[in-house]
C-alpha cells in the first residue's frame, strides 16, 4: 500500500523548516558574510536590545532598584546583564547608521534612532551632571553608581556618528548637542574623569588624560567630536592644544602616542592581543574618525600610522575563530547571576566593590562565558580593528570569521563586533 502524503501546505512548511535548519548549519564557505551578518543582526535585536535601545550583555534577570542601591552583584555592575550598556550600544550604533545608509531602509533608521535615544537615556537617569549609567534596571531608571571611561567614550562615539549621519531630525540634533555639551563641560571640570553616582557621589572612575595609547586617542576624539556636535570653537582649540601636550609619565606628545598604536599599552594592560582587543575597538574607531575630521596632512599621516600598526597587530588574533565549536555544550551559568554571586557584603569603597566582584560560585558559573570571550569576542574584535583601518585589507579572514559563528547559539551580545567589522569594510565583494 502507498502511504498517504501530508497536505501540500504541511510539506511546504516542513521543507522551509528543513531549509532554514540546513542554512544555519552551512559550512563557512557556503554562507556569505552578508547572510551571516543578517543572522547576527536578527539575534541581537530579538534578544539583547532592550526597549530603551540599550544593549544588554546577556539575557538575564534585570537588577532591581534594591540591587543597584546595595551593589548586587557588585556596585560596579560587573557580571550583571546591564554591565556594558553605553559601551556596547555606542560602539554598535555607527554600524547601524551605515546599514541604514547602504540600504536606505526606514526600519534601520528607526533602529539607529532607538539606539541613540538609549544612549541619551543613560546620560539622563542621574542627578549627577555628566554621569553615564551602565544600563537601566527593572524600573526603567535604576542603575549602578559606578560608571567608567569604558562606558563614557563609546557614548560620545555612538552619538557623534548618529549626529553626523543623515538620520536625526533637527530636534534630535539639538537634544544631542545639548547633552554632549553638558557632559563635555562636566568632564572638562573634572579633568576628564567620569563621575560616580549614589553612595559614591563626588568620586570618579577612570580617566582620559593618562599616558597610554587608549588614553590619548579617546581624549583627542572626544574633544574633536564635541566641537563637531556643538559647533563651539573652544573644543577645537582644546583638541589642538591636547595634540601637542605630553601627558604625565610620557616624553611623547599625544599625537606621537597615537602613531604608535596599542602596542604601547602592552606593559600596562596584559594580554591585549589574546583577550583584550574588545576594549581597543573604540580606540581604533576613534582614530579612524580623527583621520576623517582632520585636515592637516602631517597629523593625518600620524593617524594613518597608528591605524596600520593596530590592524597589523590585531589581524593574527582573528584566526582563533576556527577553534570555536558551534556545538559546544559548556555551561553558561552567568544568566543566573543571583545564584552565582549570592555571597554579598556592604561596599563602602570602590575597592570593596572590586573585591565583591571577585566572589562567585565557579561551579554554578561554568566556563561558557570565558569560552565565548576568548574564541568569539576577541577574534571578532580583532576583525573590527582590522576593518576600521579603512583600506579593505584583511577582508578574506574577516569574512571567514563572520561566517563561522551560529549566532543563535551565542550567549553574550559581543558578537555585535561582527556587524561592526562588516560595515567598517568598504562596500564591495
Amino acid at each position: 500500500m502507498f502511504r498517504k502524503q501530508p497536505p501540500f501546505q504541511t510539506r511546504l512548511c516542513l521543507l522551509l523548516f528543513l531549509g532554514m535548519a540546513v542554512w544555519c548549519r552551512l559550512p563557512a564557505q557556503q554562507r556569505s558574510a552578508s547572510e551571516a551578518v543578517e543572522q547576527a543582526h536578527s539575534e541581537l535585536w530579538n534578544r539583547f536590545v532592550d526597549k530603551y535601545g540599550v544593549i544588554h550583555d546577556y539575557v538575564g534577570d534585570l537588577p532591581t532598584p534594591e540591587d543597584c542601591a546595595l551593589g548586587k552583584p557588585n556596585a560596579i555592575g560587573w557580571w550583571s546583564p546591564i554591565e556594558n550598556g553605553p559601551m556596547f550600544t555606542g560602539l554598535y550604533l555607527p554600524a547601524v547608521c551605515e546599514r541604514a545608509r547602504r540600504s536606505g531602509s526606514p526600519s534601520y533608521k528607526l533602529q539607529a534612532r532607538r539606539l541613540a535615544q538609549g544612549l541619551l537615556k543613560c546620560a539622563s537617569v542621574s542627578d549627577v551632571p555628566g554621569f553615564i549609567a551602565r544600563g537601566i534596571g527593572s524600573d526603567g531608571t535604576c542603575h549602578y553608581p559606578l560608571s567608567s571611561d569604558d562606558q563614557m567614550h563609546p557614548w560620545f562615539y555612538g552619538l557623534h556618528a548618529y549626529f553626523k549621519s543623515a538620520i536625526p531630525k533637527p530636534d534630535e540634533r539639538r537634544e544631542i548637542a545639548a547633552k554632549v555639551k553638558e557632559v563635555s563641560e562636566t568632564m572638562e571640570s573634572t579633568r576628564w574623569q567620569p563621575p560616580c553616582d549614589g553612595a559614591f557621589k563626588g568620586q570618579f572612575r577612570g580617566g582620559f588624560q593618562g599616558h597610554l595609547f587608549r588614553d590619548a586617542v579617546r581624549y583627542l576624539f572626544m574633544l574633536r567630536a564635541t566641537h563637531e556636535v556643538t559647533g563651539e570653537r573652544i573644543w577645537l582649540e582644546r583638541y589642538q592644544k591636547a595634540l601637542i601636550e605630553r601627558p604625565a609619565k610620557s616624553d611623547k606628545t599625544r599625537l606621537d602616542i597615537c602613531a604608535e598604536g596599542y602596542p604601547l599599552d602592552r606593559e600596562a594592560i596584559k594580554n591585549i592581543d589574546n583577550s583584550q582587543l574588545w576594549i581597543y575597538v573604540g580606540s581604533q574607531a576613534s582614530l579612524a574618525q580623527l583621520l576623517v575630521m582632520e585636515n592637516d596632512e602631517s597629523i593625518r599621516a600620524k593617524y594613518r600610522a597608528g591605524l596600520a600598526v593596530n590592524a597589523g597587530n590585531a589581524c593574527p588574533a582573528i584566526e582563533a575563530f576556527a577553534k570555536f565549536d558551534n556545538h559546544d555544550k559548556k555551561v553558561f551559568g552567568n544568566a543566573n547571576w543571583r545564584a552565582v554571586y549570592s555571597a554579598w557584603f556592604p561596599q563602602k569603597t570602590q575597592d570593596d566593590a572590586r573585591k565583591q566582584s571577585e566572589t562567585g560560585d565557579r561551579v554554578l558559573r561554568g566556563h561558557r562565558k570565558h569560552y565565548e570571550a576568548m574564541l568569539m569576542r576577541n577574534p571578532l574584535a580583532g576583525a573590527a580593528i582590522v576593518a576600521l583601518a579603512g583600506d579593505g585589507a584583511g577582508r578574506e579572514v574577516i569574512e571567514r570569521a563572520i561566517r563561522h559563528y551560529d549566532y543563535s547559539k551565542l550567549n553574550m551580545a559581543e558578537f555585535f563586533f561582527a556587524e561592526c567589522a562588516f560595515y567598517a569594510l568598504p562596500p564591495g565583494k
